[in-house]
């Protein structure tokens, strides 16, 4: 699963690096190095609105919130427990992930991302980030909240896709989340492209060796800590 990760670039920095227009992006909230889920944090995508007028699919940066709130709870105005990551394996073949999957997909950045390792002192938290200190595109897909208390806002909404963790990550945890390379941005945020199978091609774990994976402190595992301390190497149990 992915249940943190920490992004610390800019505005200026995201939109270099993914190519989007300063028009067409949302201010970026400080660094944050303990991402949880229900946080409005930068994700990349081309989707609007249900209700936008927008005829041409455009890149952008929006602030969403981490947790898809499934499309029949937005219109029935409901709130629930939101779904954070979507399993790769059945993703398009779940009726709330589905149609996000072959229509509003999105990049999710990263500088990296905890998983846990159970032992006899408690859950070990570990941070993995690439090892060219490149920033990682996990793979999303995007659901739209319609705020019932006015018709015409609507709010992004995102789940991070996981897979089955590579050997040398499968250590700590057993599944990780997916990623989308450079090369393939373009063809993962074409809302035109809605063949499951050629979708699901576009993406992949990280490459066995392309992640330092590292033991960090276990103030992490508190989710109002904060700051770049959380992603340095420490001790086991510190």
């Amino acid at each position: 699963m992915c249940g943190r990760y920490a992004t610390s670039r800019t505005k200026v920095q995201l939109t270099e690096a993914f190519h989007v227009a300063s028009d067409q992006a949302d201010e970026v909230p400080r660094a944050d190095f303990n991402v949880s889920p229900t946080k409005r944090v930068p994700i990349v995508l081309t989707s609007s609105a249900p209700d936008s007028e927008a005829e041409a699919a455009v890149r952008q940066l929006r602030l969403a919130t981490w947790g898809i709130t499934p499309v029949w709870m937005a219109k029935a105005g409901k709130k629930g427990r939101p779904l954070t990551n979507a399993r790769a394996e059945t993703i398009d073949e779940k009726p709330t992930f589905r149609r996000p999957f072959e229509q509003r997909r999105c990049l999710v950045p990263a500088d990296g991302f905890y998983e846990w390792f159970a032992e006899a002192g408690g859950k070990q938290p570990y941070f993995f980030r690439p090892v060219d200190g490149a920033v990682l595109a996990m793979a999303g897909i995007v659901e739209w909240w319609h705020d019932p208390e006015n018709k015409t806002l609507w709010f992004p909404t995102f789940s991070v896709i996981t897979t089955k963790a590579t050997d040398d990550a499968g250590k700590v945890h057993d599944r990780m989340p997916m990623t989308v390379q450079p090369d393939r941005w373009d063809a993962w945020l074409d809302p035109g492209l809605t063949d499951a199978a050629k979708v699901r091609r576009l993406m992949a774990a990280p490459a066995k060796g392309s992640l330092d994976i590292f033991p960090v402190s276990k103030a992490v595992n508190v989710s109002k800590n904060n700051g770049p301390g959380l992603v340095e190497p420490a001790e086991i149990g510190s």
